[in-house]
């Protein structure tokens, strides 16, 4: 927090005065911009460093879909102005959220966050639409979730950005689906631009600690085929649990994690730290002596953290407990306070600043890491899917996703080149023209391919009532695309420029088992699942004090 802004929120809440809360609201708040390896304040070009906190009450992202139900943090301008006082205790300049509803308004928090200087880096799946784990995809549903939460937070300018991922790759064999979230990556980064959103808007991966981490760091930051910066990340997250208790730069292996990311190109962060295992004092006890080192001799590198996290659940890693309007806060909170309030970091400014570091190579293909640096899945293209399907003569009628997985085995097995359209394969970077399409759409595709295939019999277009006959249509638009796709289903069609959540097809799949037919790649088709300024009273001036020291 730069001393001026200090100095103007405590006055604000020394005095309520609201002409000061005026002075800065989410449109008037300096962006924050990516520039080689740092974060900095767009208007005076000196260094952010983020001291953060996860905000999302009962929520655990981890690239799988075992909860479908979220609360969003910024939708309740009464939980935002009950809460931030208390993270202002914190020192906080941002807060991470890891699910937001697109559809509801969002300016009573952003506005009395942005009053508060505080910045906002955003999730951009909910847990029943994200890229899975063991069964990756990028599809149209996928797509249009994660624009849709960029039209809703776009115009706020302490948004600094988005995460296409969170921990989609835990595991050695789930390394394929990093080629999807690179994907994720480049069509938002792509639609940012095509929509003219603020340029500083930045896309970037969490990873887990986990062993593939080097490889993912080194795949989402690279660029294959020199094609400057259209699939590279803007930034990179870790969540580090690391260090424990009174641990130590070098037992903590944050020393490791400095020299790995000393030549990085973009910045990077810990999006989750705060161990709570094995402290004698219990979860709550935290001492977080690492803020000592994250913001010490750890800047040059490493652009601050975000604590995990704010609300108390069963994990116990939450700093409050929260009783209606009451916030209690637990000794873990007190600590941290005490902590950020004693540092001092070494900050870099833009003006001095030359970045020198580029992108790595990418990782090539190999028993422990599977994905593809190029291709990478078709850019998603809802116009095309709905184009296609319109185009064709036998389409599906069923809308009960439960018997689409065995209608995709009879027809894939009976000839595996009717399946070619919609083929995604992560390791090999093959891909139909169809793979970001979703399941009824693809079934559609596929049941017409057998459809043709077997002279348009009249059984040939059935699969037990899933599939009828239709007459086909083209409709204004759809010629060129469906030119560039072909009749085989296997061209390249051109990224989309409209609304994200312009006219696609099909909603949310629900969720079931599948088996693909031998030798074939089938898509994951399964995982989706269907202006009020707030005076800052009741925290003594005491205690924001502290603000200085930053």
């Amino acid at each position: 927090m730069r001393i001026s802004q200090s100095l103007r929120y405590l006055s604000c809440v020394a005095v309520a005065v609201i002409s000061c809360a005026s002075a800065q609201s989410y449109t008037t708040i300096p962006e924050i911009e990516v520039y080689g390896q740092h974060f900095f304040y767009s208007n005076n070009g000196s260094q952010f460093l983020l001291r953060g906190v996860a905000y999302q009450q009962n929520y655990s992202p981890n690239g799988t879909a075992s909860n479908t139900t979220y609360t969003d943090p910024l939708a309740d301008g009464s939980s935002c102005s009950r809460d931030i006082p208390y993270l202002k205790q914190l020192f906080t300049n941002v807060i991470r959220v890891y699910a937001i509803d697109p559809t509801k308004n969002h300016d009573d928090c952003m506005q009395q966050l942005a009053s508060a200087d505080i910045y906002v880096i955003a999730d951009l799946g909910e847990p029943s639409i994200s890229i899975q784990s063991d069964d990756p995809s990028w599809d149209v549903t996928l797509y249009q979730r994660y624009t849709g939460v960029i039209d809703a937070l776009s115009k706020y300018k302490n948004v600094i950005g988005f995460f296409a991922g969170n921990e989609n790759v835990s595991a050695a064999n789930q390394t394929a689906a990093a080629a999807f979230v690179k994907a994720a990556v480049r069509d938002s980064k792509g639609y940012i631009a095509s929509q003219g959103y603020r340029s500083t808007l930045g896309v970037g991966y969490a990873t887990a600690d986990v062993p593939t981490r080097n490889d993912l760091a080194h795949y989402f930051a690279c660029e294959p085929g020199n094609s400057g910066n259209s699939t590279a990340i803007d930034f990179w997250g870790y969540n580090v649990y690391s260090w424990c208790g009174d641990s130590n730069y070098a037992a903590s292996s944050y020393g490791e994690r400095v020299q790995f990311f000393s030549d990085f190109p973009v910045p990077v962060f810990f999006a989750e730290y705060g161990c709570n295992v094995g402290l004698p004092g219990g979860p709550t006890s935290r001492p977080f002596t690492e803020v000592q080192v994250i913001y010490g001799n750890m800047t040059s590198v490493f652009s601050g953290g975000i604590v995990y996290e704010w609300f108390m659940g069963a994990n116990e890693f939450g700093l409050v407990s929260i009783d209606g309007s009451s916030v209690s806060t637990y000794p873990d909170f007190t600590s941290l306070k005490n902590q950020l309030q004693s540092i001092s970091p070494s900050t870099t400014s833009k003006a001095g600043y030359k970045p020198s570091n580029t992108a790595p190579a990418c990782p090539s293909v190999a028993s422990t890491w599977e994905a593809a640096a190029t291709p990478l899945p078709p850019s998603v293209n809802p116009q095309l899917c709905a184009c296609a399907v319109a185009n064709l003569q036998c389409n599906v009628k069923s809308t009960n996703a439960d018997v689409y997985g065995d209608t995709f085995n009879f027809i894939c097995a009976a000839n595996s080149k009717y399946c070619d359209a919609i083929t995604a394969n992560g390791t090999t970077g093959t891909y139909g023209g169809l793979s970001g399409c979703d399941a009824k759409d693809q079934l559609a595709w596929v049941a017409n391919e057998y459809y043709v295939g077997n002279n348009k019999g009249a059984s040939a277009c059935d699969f037990s009532g899933v599939a009828t006959t239709q007459a086909a249509s083209t409709s204004s638009g759809c010629s060129s695309l469906l030119q560039a796709l072909g009749t085989a289903g296997t061209g390249t069609v051109a990224s989309p420029t409209g609304k994200g959540t312009a006219a696609g097809t099909g909603g949310p799949a629900s969720t079931s088992s599948k088996a693909a037919a031998p030798g074939v790649s089938i898509p994951a088709f399964f995982e989706h699942g269907s202006m009020i300024f707030v005076v800052y009273i009741g925290i003594t001036f005491v205690s924001m004090v502290g603000m200085f020291a930053l």
